[in-house]
C-alpha cells in the first residue's frame, strides 16, 4: 500500500528538494503550505531561497499534469496539492489557524483509509498530530545519530614496549581496522594508564604518525588537554582544508581557531586574511533590524569574537588591536548572509556557531572556499537557536558525519571545559 506523506511548510523551507525524498510514495502539500511559501518567498535569507526554489519546482511540475489531481515525480512517486477540507469532527481544533488546517488535511486523508504520515520539523505540530491519532515524524533525510557522532579520535591499549618504540620511530603500524584519514589515536600502556602516546593516522602510509609533545603555541594559546592538542594540530596543518570543532561552551574551540588563524595569517603569511563569520539568528532577526552601518551592526553580533581576539592579543602582549588588524586587511568580520555567491580564495575562514546552520546552508558556505582556502566550522550541537534544527539535524553534525573519511578533512569533539573553574562547575551542575 502506497503511503501518503503530508508535508508541513517548515520541511520545504528546510530543504527545497524534500518533495523528492519519499521514494515511490505519494507526497501531499496542503494548499496552506503553498500560501505560506508565497509569504516566505519574499525573504532574503535561506528560508526565502528555499521557498522560491520549491515554487519554481512546482511550476515545472505543472507541465506534466494537474497538481490537484497528482503529478508523477522522477523517483516514481506522486505529488498532489490538496485544498481545504471539512473540519467536522475536530471541534476542539481552531480551523482559522493555518497550522491546524494543514493537520486537518492529514487527518482527513487518514479517515478515508489511507496510510498517512505527517512530516514536520515543528515539535508542537507533531504533538498535535499525535493527539489526533495521525502518525507524525521529523524530516529524517539529513539527520545523523548524535549519540554516535564521530569524535575524531579513539583510544587503544598497547604494551609499554610498543609505546616506547612509537616515540623512537615516530611511527606506529596499527592493527586497528576502519580508521579514517586524520583520525587520532591515543595509545595507552595496558600496565600504566599514565604512559601514553598520541598520534594521527596517515591513510597513505597506513600507520599512525606521532604527534609532537611540544607543539609550541599559537599566539600565546597552548593546548591544555589532548583534545585541544588534536584541534591545534588540525588547525595548523595546511593540507587539511576543512576542520570541524564540536564542543560545549568553554572547551576552547573558538579561541583555538582564532589563535591558529592569526598565526597562519599574520605570522606565517600562509593566507591573505582571516575571515570570521557566524549566523545572525540569536533572536530570530536579521542584521538589518539593528541601527547603524553594517560594521556597527556586526559589533553586536560579533562581540564574542571580539572578546576572544582581545584575550589573545593580551596574552601575546601585542601592540595591535582588533580594529588595527581589520584596517590592515588581515582580519575581516562578516555576516554569513553576505558570503553567499562569493568565491573566497587564499583565506583562513572560521564559521562560529555553525550548529545554527542547516545542512544545505553548510554546503553553501563550504562551497565558497576558493584556491588555498582553509575553512573551520565550530559549534555546540546542543545549543541551537533555530526552531527547526536539533542536535541531530543541524548542518555541523551533518558535515562531521558526511566528511569523515576524506583526506582533506579533520575533526575533534572537545569535552573538557577549560574556561574557568566556575564555568566548568556550571556546565556540570546547572
Amino acid at each position: 500500500m502506497r503511503k501518503i506523506f503530508v508535508l508541513d511548510t517548515n520541511v520545504i523551507i528546510h530543504n527545497a528538494d524534500a518533495i523528492n525524498a519519499f521514494a515511490d510514495n505519494e507526497v501531499v502539500l496542503p494548499i496552506d503550505v503553498i500560501e505560506e511559501l508565497d509569504i516566505f518567498k519574499k525573504d532574503t535569507d535561506e528560508k526565502g531561497r528555499n521557498a522560491r526554489a520549491a515554487i519554481r519546482m512546482l511550476d515545472e511540475l505543472r507541465e506534466h499534469g494537474k497538481l490537484g489531481a497528482g503529478v508523477t515525480l522522477e523517483n516514481g512517486g506522486m505529488l498532489r496539492i490538496v485544498m481545504h477540507v471539512d473540519s467536522k469532527g475536530l471541534l476542539n481544533i481552531a480551523p482559522h489557524e493555518r497550522d491546524n488546517r494543514i493537520l486537518m488535511v492529514a487527518y482527513d486523508l487518514q479517515q478515508k483509509g489511507n496510510q498517512v504520515i505527517f512530516v514536520s520539523k515543528d515539535i508542537n505540530a507533531r504533538v498535535k498530530a499525535d493527539a489526533l491519532g495521525v502518525n507524525a515524524v521529523d524530516f529524517e533525510k539529513q539527520k545523523v545519530d548524535i549519540d554516535t557522532l564521530y569524535s575524531g579520535w579513539k583510544e587503544i591499549e598497547v604494551s609499554a614496549k610498543e609505546i616506547d618504540s612509537f616515540y623512537e620511530k615516530k611511527f606506529f603500524v596499527t592493527k586497528e581496522k576502519d580508521l579514517f584519514p586524520n583520525q587520532y589515536m591515543l595509545l595507552k600502556d595496558s600496565s600504566s594508564s599514565k604512559h601514553t602516546a598520541l598520534g594521527r593516522y596517515d591513510a597513505k602510509q597506513k600507520g599512525v604518525v606521532l604527534l609532537k609533545s611540544d607543539q609550541g603555541d599559537a599566539w600565546g594559546i597552548k593546548p591544555r588537554n589532548k583534545e585541544q592538542a588534536i584541534a591545534l594540530d588540525l588547525l595548523l596543518d595546511d593540507n587539511i582544508k576543512l576542520v570541524t570543532l564540536v564542543g560545549a561552551a568553554g572547551t576552547g574551540k573558538t579561541l583555538l581557531a582564532l589563535a591558529a588563524g592569526l598565526k597562519k595569517t599574520v605570522d606565517e603569511h600562509g593566507y591573505k586574511r582571516m575571515l570570521v563569520s557566524r549566523p545572525v539568528i540569536p533572536m530570530g532577526r536579521d542584521i538589518g533590524y539593528l541601527p547603524g552601518t553594517k560594521e556597527e551592526k556586526l559589533i553586536n553580533w560579533m562581540q564574542p569574537i571580539y572578546d576572544n581576539l582581545e584575550y589573545i592579543l593580551t596574552i601575546r602582549k601585542r601592540k595591535e588591536h582588533v580594529d588595527g588588524l581589520i584596517e590592515c586587511d588581515l582580519l575581516q568580520l562578516e555576516a554569513l548572509t553576505y558570503m553567499r555567491g562569493r568565491s573566497i580564495p587564499n583565506q583562513f575562514i572560521i564559521i562560529d556557531e555553525a550548529q545554527n546552520l542547516t545542512p544545505h546552508e553548510i554546503k553553501t558556505v563550504v562551497s565558497r572556499a576558493g584556491s588555498n582556502t582553509k575553512m573551520v566550522l565550530t559549534g555546540d550541537p546542543y545549543q541551537i537557536d533555530s526552531p527547526y534544527l536539533d542536535s541531530s539535524s543541524n548542518g555541523l553534525s551533518y558535515a562531521v558525519e558526511r566528511m569523515k573519511g576524506q583526506e582533506m578533512f579533520g575533526h575533534v569533539t572537545l569535552t573538557k571545559n577549560e574556561r574557568s573553574g566556575l564555568a566548568s562547575l556550571a556546565a556540570e551542575l546547572l
